[in-house]
């Protein structure tokens, strides 16, 4: 069972660790709002010049964020918090020696900490693990496949091109296990079972590693986090930081997908549609189900751990907000061709109003622009073409109903259905700032949506935490 939680009045940070930002808000543990938020954009990037396929990250630079967005909460609330929630994105991987992964400064009364001993971060972008070499590496027992940017991919292939990497090292985690690790001072770093499944070669259904099957495969098993209930507390800091008292509790990381949705689904019969850069189609499974004993390598739909030993369908796209973002990029260069400039935000609202005023159109687009991880291959097209609808309006209809209709080939209308979805909550900024979209996604899901609630997961894991308060 989780760690409870004192049920005094006071504050819950909750920290989000991201690909390109990192966020921290103050949530008021009595009134359940969020009285102060902060973001910073890291500017992590490493750019590698041996290897295209990496995607690798600064952590110094992830921390220095990180500092910033405290230094920029009120210090009389942070006096007050009573626990801290922290997530970020998954699979990705960053190794650290115990007891010496940070150092601790204190500059002008404030504490706070550091990296050192530290790897650099290998994102859930970094795309070194080809499918030659994942098929080379010892079958899971998982009902989750294993990817490239996977924290076990990512180690077999250290093991295999920079063995000496991992011998410097005694940890491994996320970058949010990394976080909590360091603020409680832990001997070994702790994981929930969000952030392992996302790492691969960890089974949900007993919520242990396969140990032996990794094991067998030469693998450095010394690097595996101990793995925890979703939910539970990993420590409690060690040291006063920005103001939080000394002892403070702080949850073992959770991943910012979980977080994301938890801070706007409120409903059994909710589903979540969130459409940023990419797209995400979800809604919780019964308290009964189970995952299948292995994973189904060309489904769409994949089960993610959630809370209370439940589970999320998912359907994650690669194509969402950055389809129509690629259509403006190109508009844009062949403007330029011409010698116009044109403000990108202008071609945007052309573009939605240009549609708006087209509320139908026989051009057909498949917009798998950038494939899926279920068909690799799939790519985007352009069919029934005719010279009547090669307006503005007609093609950027299309292109939105082409990124919709792709969600509901992965995830039918008629399997919300079946799992008793009454309503679709739209979010995301690609979703909010898109008539055009919005109307698509209207006339494809026969459900009512709800616009306008915020998907933070920033705030989403400070009210698990409070919840459990």
């Amino acid at each position: 069972m989780a760690a409870s939680l004192s049920s005094s009045a006071g504050f819950i940070l909750g920290m989000d660790l991201g690909t390109t930002s990192v966020k921290v808000v103050l949530l008021d543990a009595q009134s359940k709002t969020v009285t102060d938020s902060r973001s910073f954009h890291t500017n992590s990037d490493i750019s590698s010049t041996s290897d295209i396929h990496a995607k690798e990250q600064d952590p110094a630079l992830i921390i220095a964020a990180l500092n910033q967005c405290m230094d920029a909460l009120p210090k009389d609330k942070l006096k007050k918090v009573k626990c801290i929630g922290v997530c970020g994105q998954m699979h990705g991987i960053v190794l650290w020696k115990s007891k010496s992964g940070c150092e601790w400064l204190s500059e002008d009364e404030i504490i706070r900490f550091i990296p050192k001993d530290v790897s650099q971060l290998v994102t859930w972008q970094d795309g070194r693990c080809s499918a030659d070499f994942l098929s080379s590496l010892p079958k899971p027992d998982s009902h989750m496949s294993v990817a490239t940017g996977f924290g076990c991919a990512t180690i077999f292939w250290y093991m295999k091109h920079r063995p000496e990497l991992l011998s410097g090292f005694s940890d491994a985690g996320t970058i949010h296990d990394y976080v909590v690790s360091m603020l409680c001072n832990l001997d070994k770093c702790v994981m929930t079972g969000q952030n392992a499944a996302s790492w691969g070669y960890f089974n949900t259904t007993t919520n242990k590693w396969n140990t032996q099957i990794l094991k067998d495969a030469g693998f450095p098993v010394h690097l595996l986090p101990v793995v925890v209930e979703s939910g539970a507390v990993a420590g409690h800091t060690s040291s006063e930081w920005y103001g939080i008292p000394a002892h403070t509790a702080v949850g073992a990381a959770l991943g910012d997908f979980q977080c994301s949705v938890y801070s706007c689904m409120t409903n059994k019969g909710d589903a979540v549609l969130n459409m940023s850069t990419s797209a995400q189609l979800t809604f919780s499974m019964p308290a009964e189900f189970t995952p299948p004993n292995s994973p189904d390598p060309i489904s769409p739909v994949a089960y993610f751990p959630y809370l209370h030993g439940s589970y999320l369908a998912v359907a994650a796209s690669l194509n969402g907000g950055n389809v129509m973002a690629t259509f403006v990029r190109m508009l844009d260069s062949w403007m330029k061709e011409f010698g116009l400039e044109v403000n990108e935000s202008r071609i945007y609202s052309q573009l939605i109003q240009s549609a708006l005023a087209q509320p139908n159109t026989d051009l057909t687009m498949t917009s798998t622009l950038l494939g899926e991880r279920h068909d690799p291959n799939s790519r985007a097209s352009v069919c029934q073409i005719s010279p009547s609808n090669l307006s503005l309006g007609h093609v950027t209809r299309a292109l939105c109903r082409g990124v919709i209709e792709n969600m509901a080939t992965m995830m039918p209308p008629q399997s919300l259905m079946a799992a008793g979805v009454k309503c679709i909550i739209g979010s995301g900024s690609a979703l909010s700032c898109n008539t055009v979209l919005q109307q698509e996604v209207e006339r494809v899901f026969p459900f009512p949506v709800v616009y306008g609630k915020n998907v933070d997961s920033a705030v989403g894991v400070a009210m698990v935490f409070n919840d459990l308060r």
